[in-house]
């Protein structure tokens, strides 16, 4: 026969070998997955209380139900894409090859396993609800998560530090005994550290996400991220992770083509921005800390004007809402390449770059 092999990208996980294998003599048909990445640092716990979910469950994983004291031991199932629906067919599959054979020589234990098999196939038509666990200490197994990038209530996930036993499992132990203790700085740059905050827009309860990130030939800022379940607001800004420089940076672009609205910008706090041909001139501190494009930040500055409370309802004129319109369009123009422009960048702290 032949063994079809597809490499391919499960998005919000990471990629994985798809094999095919089908015989034409027999009609046989075999399919196995294998992740085509490293093994993580951490083992994973999957619980779920849904059953419309694709699932990636690896050879190495345990999976359980405990309302029903079920449970698939590791290494008794080759890794397989499949869905809650379709793990508890194969384990029904599995139940009912040997039945024949118990039945003639112990009917007791038959019919035991024949009630059981009925609960497992009540599960797929959920009559009362039912927990799934997975729990793979390869960290190599996933739940897809329909909602993403939002959180799933229905699923929770947990990533845990694999054991001595489970590493020897996996045959990690040599790896694991022989690796020496990170610098901590090193382990700062490799990890995402997460504190709790408020949401600034409805103070619900969120999460903030802090990255330490090195930008090539500049130096390392920390960039951090709120992203808020409640109401959905999104921010993200950007601190310096270094001293302040000795000198200040002044950084003037001539705009000469659309292919300069590409290039990376890091506004600090600190910095000022000007744009000399629309007499237009960005204070220190408005915005923020900023890691984007030069057509991005032009954007912001879009959005930043449009919102100008002066220019919205009853306390606007209308002199001063054609002034303002008459910016944007000119704004507009340089984002699309249609005029040169002069983008100067004036940061005392030196800790600004454009790319």
């Amino acid at each position: 026969g032949v063994t079809r092999l597809l490499l391919t990208r499960i998005p919000f996980f990471k990629e994985i070998i798809v094999s095919s294998f089908a015989c034409d003599s027999c009609s046989w048909s075999n399919t196995e997955i294998q992740s085509a990445g490293r093994v993580p640092e951490q083992g994973v716990r999957h619980i779920l209380a849904d059953m419309n979910r694709e699932v990636v469950k690896t050879d190495c994983a345990m999976a359980q139900i405990p309302e029903l004291d079920f449970e698939i031991p590791a290494f008794t199932q080759k890794g397989v894409l499949t869905t809650i629906e379709g793990i508890i067919d194969r384990a029904v599959a599995g139940l009912e090859q040997d039945q024949p054979v118990r039945r003639a020589t112990d009917e007791e234990v038959a019919n035991k396993i024949d009630e059981f098999i009925g609960k497992l196939k009540q599960l797929k038509e959920v009559h009362s609800p039912f927990t799934f666990i997975i729990d793979d200490p390869s960290g190599n197994s996933f739940v897809e998560n329909p909602h993403a990038p939002r959180k799933d209530d229905a699923l929770v996930v947990t990533h845990y530090r694999r054991t001595p036993q489970q590493a020897a499992l996996l045959g990690l132990e040599g790896e694991e005994l022989d690796e020496k203790p990170a610098d901590s700085a090193e382990d700062l740059r490799n990890e995402v550290l997460q504190f709790n905050t408020n949401c600034p827009e409805c103070n619900a309860p969120a999460n903030t996400n802090m990255k330490l990130v090195q930008i090539p030939r500049f130096k390392e800022v920390i960039i951090m991220a709120t992203n808020c379940d409640s109401c959905g607001h999104r921010t993200n800004e950007v601190k310096s992770g270094g001293a302040i420089e000795p000198q200040g940076t002044r950084i003037t672009l001539r705009i000469t083509d659309p292919s300069d609205m590409t290039r990376d910008i890091l506004k600090s706090e600190t910095c000022s921005v000007e744009i000399p041909e629309l007499e237009f001139e960005l204070g220190m501190g408005a915005l923020g800390g900023k890691f984007t494009t030069l057509e991005g930040l032009l954007k912001d500055i879009r959005d930043l004007v449009e919102r100008n409370p002066f220019t919205l309802g009853d306390s606007s004129t209308p002199s001063k809402t054609e002034k303002l319109q008459e910016f944007i369009g000119k704004l507009h123009e340089i984002t699309e390449g249609k005029t040169k422009a002069h983008f100067i960048m004036d940061d005392p702290a030196g800790n600004s770059y454009l790319q």
